[in-house]
C-alpha cells in the first residue's frame, strides 16, 4: 500500500488529464495556489497516465496535446506545487469517486480543499461533479471550490479539443492564444545524413514524437529550439523530402546563426507559423533558392516576437 505524502498543513488539491495545460487549466492552478497559501497548505496536482480515454475507449483516444513529460515540465514553470501521477488502468476506472476521494485524495494526500472546474467529473461514470462533489466534502470533511470555465475573447469555453482542432487545421496562431505559449515538443537530436550541409543549410534531425502526439500538418514552419544555456530561431522541415527522394516523415530545423553541435542533446521545439506546404522541386539550386526565401520569411515572423518564450499566459 502507497504510504501517505507528509505535507505539513495538508493539500488543496485538483484533479485532471491537464492535457495541454491550457489558459483554463492555468486559472484553474492559480485558484489551486491562491487557496493553498491562505489555508497554509500544499498546492497539489493530480493526475493520471495514460490518459483516460486511452483506456476507456483507445479508438477514440484523442492525440495529447501534451505528453507526460512535457505535461510536467509546464506545470513546473507554472509553479504547481506537487504532482501526483496515478497509473490509469481499468482498476482506477472502477473505482467510484467516493472511494477514491476517501483512499487517494484524503488518505494519501491530506486533503483539505478541492478545486475543480465546473464541467470536470472523476470517478466511475463521471459520478464525481460539481453536484456531488461538494455534498460530499460536507459529510468528509473537505471544501469544494468550483470553477466556472474559461472564455475566449468569442464568449465560448477553452478546451483541450478545440485547441487539437485548430492544430489540426494548422491555426497555431490560434491554438497558441489557448495554450498561452506556442505549441511545442521536447525531442532528441539525432545524427543525421548530412545532406543539409550539402546544400549550405544544415539542419538537426530530430527523433520524431511519440505516435499519440498531436502534430501540425506536414509543411516547413517557423520555429524557435530552445536548450539547456541557448535558444535559437530556426526553419522547421514537417515530412518527407522529395526532392531527395526521402520518403519518410521526419522532423529536421535549420537554426540560424548557430555553429555548435547538439547532437544527443534533448531540445524543445516550438511551431510558430506555418509557411508552405511540402514541395518537390526539380534540383538542388531550386530547393537551395526556396529555403534562402524561407529563411528571410521566418526570420520576418520570428521578429515579430518576444525574445524568450514560456508557459506563463501571453500578455502576462
Amino acid at each position: 500500500m502507497t504510504p501517505p505524502l507528509v505535507l505539513p498543513g495538508g493539500s488543496v488539491v485538483t484533479v485532471g488529464s491537464f492535457d495541454g495545460v491550457h489558459l483554463g487549466h492555468q486559472v484553474l492552478l492559480r485558484e489551486l495556489r491562491e487557496r493553498a497559501e491562505r489555508a497554509g497548505a500544499t498546492p497539489l496536482v493530480v493526475s493520471f497516465e495514460p490518459h483516460p480515454a486511452a483506456v476507456l475507449a483507445p479508438e477514440r483516444a484523442p492525440a495529447r496535446l501534451t505528453l507526460e513529460l512535457e505535461r510536467k515540465e509546464i506545470l513546473a514553470e507554472l509553479g504547481a506545487g506537487y504532482l501526483v501521477v496515478l497509473r490509469f488502468d481499468p482498476a482506477r476506472a472502477g473505482q467510484r469517486a467516493e472511494q477514491f476521494v476517501r483512499e487517494v485524495l484524503l488518505g494519501r494526500c491530506g486533503m483539505r480543499e478541492l478545486v475543480i472546474g465546473v464541467n470536470h467529473r472523476f470517478g466511475h461514470g463521471g459520478d464525481g461533479d460539481s453536484r456531488t462533489l461538494p455534498a460530499l466534502g460536507g459529510r468528509l470533511g473537505f471544501g469544494v471550490a468550483v470553477l466556472p470555465p474559461v472564455l475566449d475573447a468569442a464568449g465560448a469555453a477553452i478546451s483541450s479539443t478545440r485547441i487539437r482542432s485548430a492544430l489540426a487545421g494548422g491555426d497555431l496562431r490560434q491554438a497558441a492564444r489557448w495554450l498561452g505559449r506556442p505549441y511545442r515538443f521536447s525531442a532528441r537530436v539525432l545524427p543525421g545524413a548530412g545532406r543539409g550541409r550539402t546544400i549550405g543549410v544544415p539542419t538537426i534531425n530530430l527523433e520524431g514524437p511519440a505516435p499519440e502526439k498531436a502534430l501540425p500538418p506536414d509543411g516547413v514552419y517557423a520555429a524557435r529550439v530552445e536548450w539547456g544555456g541557448g535558444v535559437a530561431g530556426a526553419m522547421l522541415n514537417q515530412g518527407h523530402r522529395p526532392t531527395v527522394g526521402d520518403a519518410r516523415r521526419t522532423l529536421e530545423a535549420h537554426l540560424f546563426d548557430f555553429e555548435g553541435d547538439l547532437r544527443g542533446r534533448v531540445v524543445r521545439i516550438e511551431w510558430v507559423e506555418r509557411l508552405r506546404d511540402i514541395q518537390r522541386f526539380p534540383s538542388l539550386d531550386a530547393l537551395r533558392s526556396q529555403l534562402a526565401l524561407d529563411r528571410e520569411h521566418a526570420l520576418g515572423v520570428l521578429g515579430r516576437l518576444p525574445e524568450t518564450s514560456t508557459a506563463r499566459p501571453l500578455g502576462a
